[in-house]
């Protein structure tokens, strides 16, 4: 999956409007851009929307952001949307593998008492909203084979930091959230799940994301979310593998199976080593995974 875009879960108005966005998954939201007081109505308007997409011929995959454990709104908000069937939960404030094991338990009951299969629903953690949190970006591996991804925030870790700022005046992250940003991507590689590059929230500003998405793909990050439908084009655009880079990686692989005993290999006057191989693989498995 490339793109990930928020919906307020309780605007059915939003959340139809975002099943033609183009958008590889719809995050149906029923924390940050929902009201203390509107949380009950987000459950019933985000259930009731669940049922009725499952009916669409083609759909984006569909996972609601719950609230986080401390909250104490965790269950009843699993309690309402699991029997609308998403594809999963995006997990907030997550405090590494410990904490997605306590997801996955609390999943696991709701899937049996819904009568879906044992693992029906995946999870994609936000891994640095809290300062513990960026002391366990390490601890994803093994914690639950429902976890798909690792993604990252800087707004509520703004917040617990007590930051004044999370960029600069040319909106580029400040040295806190890059530290951030880097222990989210070591962390997902580490757990073997998708890196998922977090929101640009200057969303008028289309060159702005661009080179954000650009650097995010740069650096290993296999999607973005995003918080405006406007925002999706640009960032399916740019985490689309070009015919280009999709013809350079075949030819990696095609001349490493030619000569498989060897460690590096020349191709158009460029050395390739093993590494280079398996970035190759991973990018053909994404074309072939058809991106979503």
């Amino acid at each position: 999956m490339r793109s990930f875009l928020f919906i307020p879960g309780d605007s059915q108005r939003k959340l139809e409007k975002g099943m033609g966005s183009g958008a590889d998954a719809l995050l149906l939201d029923l924390e940050d851009s929902i009201s203390p007081q509107n949380k009950a109505q987000a459950r019933t308007t985000t259930l009731a929307f669940l049922k009725e997409a499952h009916g669409a011929k083609q759909r984006p995959r569909l996972y609601v952001r719950i609230n986080g454990i401390a909250t104490g709104l965790i269950d009843a908000d699993l309690d309402a949307v699991v029997a609308g069937r998403p594809d999963g939960v995006i997990f907030p404030k997550a405090e590494g593998g410990v904490a997605v094991a306590h997801c996955d338990a609390k999943l696991t009951a709701r899937e049996a008492i819904h009568g879906l299969p044992d693992g029906a629903l995946d999870i994609i953690a936000i891994a640095t909203e809290t300062a513990q949190a960026i002391f366990l970006a390490g601890t994803y591996g093994g914690s639950s084979k429902r976890l798909k991804g690792l993604t990252w925030g800087a707004e509520d870790l703004s917040a617990e930091l007590g930051a004044e700022a999370n960029r600069d005046r040319d909106g580029n992250f400040l040295a806190p959230y890059q530290l951030a940003r880097s222990l989210c991507l070591a962390g997902a590689a580490a757990a073997r799940v998708q890196p998922i590059d977090t929101v640009y929230v200057d969303f008028r500003n289309e060159a702005g994301l661009k080179r954000e998405c650009e650097e995010a793909r740069r650096d290993g990050f296999t999607g973005k979310m995003a918080i405006h439908p406007a925002q999706v084009a640009i960032i399916n655009e740019v985490f689309t593998p070009t015919a280009e880079a999709i013809k350079r990686a075949e030819a990696v692989v095609a001349a490493f199976a030619q000569n498989p005993g060897t460690g590096t290999i020349g191709i158009g006057g460029v050395m390739y080593d093993r590494p280079h191989l398996e970035l190759a693989k991973q990018l053909l498995a994404r074309v072939k995974g058809g991106n979503t």
